[in-house]
This record gives C-alpha cells, sequence and structure tokens, in this order.
C-alpha cells in the first residue's frame, strides 16, 4: 500500500482530531510524531508512548520534557492492503498510544479490541 507522507500526516491528525473532546482536553505534555520506520529491533512496531503515563505522575513531575507519541508509517503501510485499512489502523494506533498516556496496559487494550 502506497500512501505518501504528507497524507499520512494527515491521516494521522484526522486521528487526533476524532478525539472525544472530553479525553483530548486531558492528554497533558504529549507531543505526536511521524516516523518512517520502526526501530530496527522491533521492525514491525506500529507505534511508541514515551514517558510518564498519568496514573504515575506525582508532585514531583515538573519541568518535565513532554511525553512522545510515535506513529510509525511503513509498519502500518506493510500491514495494510487498502486505504480504508490505513485509516483504521492509523485510528487504533492514535488511540492505542494515547490510552498508554492514561496507564491503560496493552493487555486491556486488547480486550477493548485496540491491541
Amino acid at each position: 500500500m502506497e500512501v505518501s507522507a504528507e497524507e499520512f500526516e494527515a491521516l494521522v491528525a484526522a486521528a487526533l482530531e476524532a478525539v472525544p473532546t472530553e479525553i483530548a482536553r486531558l492528554v497533558d505534555n504529549v507531543v505526536f510524531v511521524i516516523e518512517p520506520d520502526a526501530p530496527a529491533d522491533d521492525p514491525e512496531l506500529l507505534g511508541l508512548y514515551e514517558g510518564i503515563a498519568l496514573t504515575e505522575r506525582d508532585s514531583n513531575y515538573l519541568a518535565t520534557l513532554p511525553d512522545r507519541v510515535t506513529v510509525y508509517r511503513q509498519p502500518i503501510l506493510r500491514m495494510c492492503t487498502t486505504r480504508d485499512e490505513v485509516v483504521r489502523e492509523v485510528r487504533i494506533t492514535v488511540v492505542h498510544e494515547i490510552a498508554h498516556h492514561f496507564g491503560i496496559d496493552d493487555d486491556r487494550l486488547h480486550d477493548l479490541g485496540y491491541g
């Protein structure tokens, strides 16, 4: 499946805009990044949350660099055969990584259909 970098960025932006306002406004100190490829040690990785989940933050969480959500373009494109599949997988990946920001683990995300 081929989707340009610009179109892929637009799909990620649309997925972020689709997050309900009541949830989006709780996302705190997070930057979203798109990378072309996943790390060499995990080439099938679709997304990655790096940071301190809201459930783990305490009074020492001051002047901290933003958490980072990375969406990996090529692994998503490799697993999809249609544009609709890409749109769906981008949405799932964005929601999955935001859920990690809220402290939801992979097992629970899998139960919810976002694993």
